[in-house]
């Protein structure tokens, strides 16, 4: 059983950035992803990241602002978010799943592992 390990929320103003970690137990390269629930939405993805790092997704609302990337030998993966707007606000929580091969994801039902979540709050 994989733990994650997520770090970097916070409370911002508008036009911000953050830098979400996250951290996965133990060796298996793991796909692994980011996904956000506002109050009273659905979990939505933000961005997943195949295994090798070399397959990147990136959720429409999210696109061209945010950045994901991934440190192999620290079984950690990276969320830049820049230009935040309030509409970002939400819990953000990692997640991941040994596909067995370099697939890549979106939905959110695929991931087995979840972290515990992190607040980011963005004002306006």
């Amino acid at each position: 059983q994989v733990q994650l390990v997520e770090s970097g929320g916070g409370l911002v103003q508008a036009g911000d950035s953050l830098r979400l970690s996250c951290a996965a137990s133990g060796r298996t390269r793991y796909a692994m992803g980011w996904f956000r629930q506002a109050p009273g939405e659905e979990r939505d993805l933000a961005a997943v990241i195949s295994a090798s790092g070399e397959r990147i997704y990136y959720g429409d609302s999210v696109e061209g602002r945010f950045t994901l990337s991934r440190d192999n030998a620290k079984n950690t993966v990276y969320l830049q978010m820049d230009r935040l707007k309030p509409e970002d606000t939400a819990v953000y929580y990692c997640a991941a799943k040994d596909w067995g091969s370099d697939s890549i994801g979106t939905w959110k039902e695929w991931y087995p592992f979840w972290g515990q979540g992190t607040q980011v709050t963005v004002s306006s």
